[in-house]
């Protein structure tokens, strides 16, 4: 009779991470190899049908298989991974390092925005060649993508209270990205926003950490904004003087009792010059030198996001004269000051989520002429945070002087047109039109020939917008377009 094989006997297969999985007495995975083929075959599926860019399911179908691919996956890059996380910027800030990178790194880079896990997993899978991951990572998944990545670099840009059902409030967050870097391999490079009050306390736990900010008094603001967040010292909570605001509560702090103060910049943006809706320009200074860097993107929050890219790349080996000409091919990522043609009519298009972010676009748009029409389109999906209440710490007074109609869409649009009635706005200035597509034909309806609609829409609206366009042949799907 012939003996019956045991697990002890049984021939192991030829994969040896399987073969581990077999010694270890648990269910055997797929090869990663095979995995992989299956992941990229859902995401061109979902694109031939229409269910969208494949930028996050394929990394779902990966976890399922194997929990543990994405760690494999990024530890085959030879040059390694780098990690950007903010609440404000963060796609933008990776988009302007992956051109700064690009033309001496194969890059395998979420240029979608898909943040998550999932998103960062799909990546890995989408590029074989790629010798550089770069990820924008979500403020929520970076602690787990830091733990499974071990970056060779991390950028972090800044935190503002954003989604708080979601994030909770923004020490908690600052409190797990603490925790997160302290894990950080002792040579991994960390860059840091240091006119965050919060993140100049998280690089005190990673030893070489470089700071980077802006010095530039000129372009501060007189007082700092009433709708500030970390304004109080992190250490004995007394609130902070500030010789100079930028943007929220960015900008050059000190505490009274000499508990906390702005790190000293080890690359910092001067001389800096905002020119409307077109472009801004500053001196870019290193420890290695300066340079000067001109931006094809307006607003003081894009000088931020560019010396966010740039302290980034140095540290990945990057010189000077490449971040400044990577910087200067740079264009609006998607849905961040884009502008796209809709017969002789322009479209304006530029994201707002939060106080802070919201209040820096109406700042950057007054600086080059108030809109007389606008269209606010406000969502409250997952992706946006259910609660909306932020819009009324949103400065959309400083709009209503030149503001001749407003066209509130969005699932949410009745909440912001009750903001601007109360902000002062006449009520038969205010139209309503909750479907996304129809606020944007009356937003253009209302434009003169030759002009351009300025369109600020929350994340879930932004790329709904974004799917009308595609349909009417005026834009590539985002997916198609990102990197």
């Amino acid at each position: 009779m012939r003996p019956r094989s045991s697990p002890c006997t049984a021939r192991p297969p030829h994969d040896p991470d399987t073969a581990v999985t077999y010694a270890r007495g648990m269910r055997p995975r797929p090869p990663l190899g095979l995995e992989i083929a299956a992941a990229r075959g859902v995401a061109a599926l979902s694109r031939r049908v229409g269910a969208g860019g494949g930028t996050t399911i394929p990394g779902k179908l990966l976890a399922q298989l194997d929990p543990g691919a994405i760690d494999r996956l990024a530890a085959r890059l030879p040059a390694g991974t780098a990690v950007i996380s903010a609440t404000n910027g963060k796609t933008t800030t990776a988009a302007m390092a992956a051109e700064i990178l690009r033309p001496r790194l194969r890059l395998a880079h979420n240029a979608a925005g898909a943040n998550l896990v999932s998103g960062v997993a799909t990546a890995l899978l989408a590029d074989a060649d790629a010798e550089l991951g770069l990820f924008e990572v979500d403020e929520g998944a970076l602690p787990e993508v830091l733990g499974r990545l071990r970056p060779r670099a991390v950028c972090l840009g800044n935190l503002f209270r954003d989604q708080l059902d979601r994030y909770g409030e923004l020490e908690l967050v600052a409190e797990r990205w603490r925790q997160a870097v302290g894990r950080l391999p002792e040579q991994a490079a960390l860059v840091y926003n240091a006119d965050d009050p919060q993140l100049a306390a998280v690089g005190e736990v990673h030893a070489g950490g470089v700071a980077f900010g802006l010095d530039d008094p000129r372009v501060a603001r007189p007082v700092l904004q009433h709708a500030a967040d970390s304004k109080y010292c992190v250490h004995c909570g007394t609130p902070y003087d500030y010789a100079a605001a930028y943007v929220g509560h960015l900008g050059d702090y000190r505490c009274p009792r000499g508990d906390h103060a702005r790190p000293q910049l080890d690359v910092a943006a001067r001389e800096i010059e905002l020119h409307g809706l077109e472009r801004a320009s500053f001196a870019l200074v290193t420890p290695e030198g300066s340079h000067r860097v001109d931006l094809d993107v307006p607003g003081l929050y894009n000088v931020y996001n560019a010396v966010g890219a740039a302290a980034l790349a140095r540290a990945l080996g990057s010189g000077l004269d490449e971040i400044a000409a990577g910087l200067g091919r740079f264009s609006a990522a998607f849905g961040r000051f884009e502008r796209v043609v809709a017969g002789d009519k322009r479209i304006l298009l530029l994201l707002v989520k939060n106080p802070a972010g919201a209040n820096e676009a109406i700042r950057t748009l007054l600086d080059g002429g108030a809109p007389r029409v606008l269209v606010i389109a406000l969502n409250d999906e997952i992706a946006d945070g259910r609660d909306v209440s932020w819009i009324w710490d949103v400065d959309f007074e400083l709009l209503l002087p030149g503001l001749e109609r407003l066209v509130a869409g969005g699932g949410r649009a009745a909440e912001l047109a009750l903001r601007f009635r109360y902000g002062g706005l006449a009520e038969d200035a205010i139209e309503l039109e909750p479907e996304l597509a129809a606020a944007l034909d009356r937003g253009l309806e209302l434009t003169p020939d030759s002009g351009e609609l300025v369109v600020l829409p929350t994340y879930t609206a932004m790329l709904g917008l974004q799917g009308v366009l595609a349909a009417r042949g005026l834009a590539r799907p985002y997916w198609e377009r990102a990197g």
